[in-house]
């Protein structure tokens, strides 16, 4: 593994985070416009089925190395004993309250009590759709487990009573649990209100245990980030990669991948396996919420990839990994 670089994110002269490599507007005209589309653009609401899981079996794993995608960027991950939970939002709604905001339109692929009791909560960025008040609350009364969050979120935690949290710029690493754990470069932006936008910063984990490394990718546009997360990092075992919430692309591109660029993603990480995320559960863009798994068996095939190195799970869906060695 190669050093890590000695810098971690920029800030403006506002002190504000920046991207690495891009930094164009989202926002302004271009977001009114989008929201008008969304609110007149018709759509059809696909049906999804919820795979067959055994909670019983997960809550007892302590030996196999699992992943259950809950829906969204929300896998429980089970390597080496742990239980670890990225992005966790088992709420109805992605919005500051439960009665308003884009709901849930596909089953959840595990509730609250389902889950095992969990050791390690990574957080890529404060999104309503990455970071849930509800979820987060109930995980830290339930299991207390270890927070790891990017720069600047400590405080949103400690506001709610919440102490074992630990905040990490792109290139640091820590080890709750003994999972060592590197927060790396994504390229977005963070805010959950007005005046707020990148006073704390996002990022992709690289996390490792037992002889195995996992990439969650988080959110994020397409850039050269990745190649350096490969250049650090490959091979991947198993990344998490998103290739949904794409549409339009001119005013997307900047902070959500279409699947070809998450095909790009696996390549430049020099992924094992991926697993697709972050489509079908929430309406947030234009595109149909069914469309992403068909754009990325094409991408899979003009890349010549076999695509069962990309894999698509159904909500609920519990993959177990083989073991090695």
């Amino acid at each position: 593994m190669n050093t890590a670089p000695p810098t971690g994110a920029s800030r403006g002269s506002d002190g504000r985070f920046l991207n690495n490599h891009r930094n164009e507007s989202h926002g302004g005209p271009s977001l009114l416009k989008f929201l008008r589309d969304m609110r007149r653009r018709g759509w059809k609401r696909p049906t999804f089925p919820k795979a067959h899981n055994d909670p019983a079996w997960l809550a007892a794993n302590r030996t196999q190395t699992t992943f259950t995608w809950i829906g969204h960027a929300s896998f429980l991950v089970q390597l080496g004993g742990l239980n670890i939970l990225t992005d966790p939002v088992l709420s109805r709604r992605t919005s500051p309250v439960q009665w308003a905001g884009p709901g849930r339109l596909a089953p959840l692929g595990l509730t609250f009590d389902e889950l095992p009791k969990i050791d390690v909560v990574l957080i890529s960025h404060n999104h309503y759709d990455h970071l849930d008040d509800p979820t987060v609350r109930q995980l830290a009364a339930r299991d207390a487990p270890e927070f790891v969050v990017p720069l600047g979120l400590r405080e949103w935690f400690a506001k709610r009573g919440i102490g074992k949290v630990t905040e990490l710029d792109w290139w640091q690493s820590a080890e709750p649990c003994g999972l060592r754990v590197h927060a790396v470069p994504a390229q977005h932006f963070s805010g959950r209100g007005a005046g707020d936008r990148n006073r704390t910063l996002w990022c992709g984990f690289v996390y490792e245990k037992e002889g195995q490394r996992h990439y969650f990718a988080g959110d994020t546009g397409y850039g050269p980030d990745f190649a350096g997360i490969g250049t650090r990092f490959a091979p991947i075992d198993v990344a998490m990669i998103p290739i949904g919430a794409y549409d339009p692309r001119s005013f997307m591109r900047p902070v959500h991948v279409d699947p070809d660029e998450a095909v790009r993603i696996h390549q430049d990480v020099g992924s094992r396996l991926s697993l697709a995320m972050h489509w079908g559960t929430f309406r947030l863009t234009l595109e149909p919420l069914d469309e992403p798994p068909v754009r990325l068996t094409a991408a899979l095939e003009a890349a010549a990839i076999a695509p069962d190195r990309f894999a698509v799970m159904a909500h609920g869906e519990t993959r177990v990994l083989p073991t090695t060695g």
